[in-house]
């Protein structure tokens, strides 16, 4: 399976490869992005190339698809995009994302992700999209919940980060759901 480039008006979604390393890196070495992320900070780049290279064997796999966030207008790589945990067979995966902090509130994290479930649905023939969220990660909440996501639930002690255990929401898009929602 060739990667899926993908586009919208404002943003072109790619496979991210080792060229894109220092941008990765930059974005994941900030406190601010990774502090709802289920990772610690990045504080090495080599951190940022053995991502890549796991996006890449999800990818080859069929696991997961990830894919880089870039501006039209620039080409400027501002952040990624993706399918984890997809399992084609029972048709569900969940959606992650995260973007530099300078191009947060401008719609482009909806635009992406909207594009990716459009993808999801049509090309991969999904029937669920799920999220987990911190309950602390309100914006990401409202954004979800914008899109037509539905909170089902807590998972208790779900992720282990920064040594602590934290629960997380989750939540889930269903095929059905979301073709209503198309109109």
């Amino acid at each position: 399976m060739t990667f899926p480039i993908l586009e919208t008006k404002r943003l072109k979604l790619i496979e991210i490869t080792h060229q894109h390393v220092d941008y990765i890196y930059d974005i994941l070495s900030l406190e601010e992005v990774t502090r709802f992320y289920g990772t610690n900070r990045f504080t090495l780049p080599v951190e940022a190339s053995r991502l890549i290279d796991m996006f890449h064997k999800n990818f080859v796999d069929k696991r997961g698809i990830r894919w880089g966030i870039k501006l039209k207008e620039n080409q400027r790589f501002i952040g990624t995009v993706g399918l984890n945990g997809l399992h084609l067979k029972n048709k569900r995966a969940e959606i992650g994302y995260e973007l530099h902090p300078n191009f947060w509130r401008m719609g482009l994290s909806s635009e992406a992700i909207n594009e990716v479930i459009r993808f999801s649905f049509q090309q991969l023939d999904l029937y669920r999209i799920g999220a987990v969220v911190y309950p602390e990660n309100e914006a990401s909440i409202n954004l979800l919940m914008k899109i037509g996501f539905t909170n089902e639930g807590i998972l208790r002690g779900y992720i282990n980060q920064n040594e602590h255990f934290h629960d997380t929401y989750v939540l889930s898009l269903l095929k059905p759901e979301w073709i209503e929602s198309q109109g």
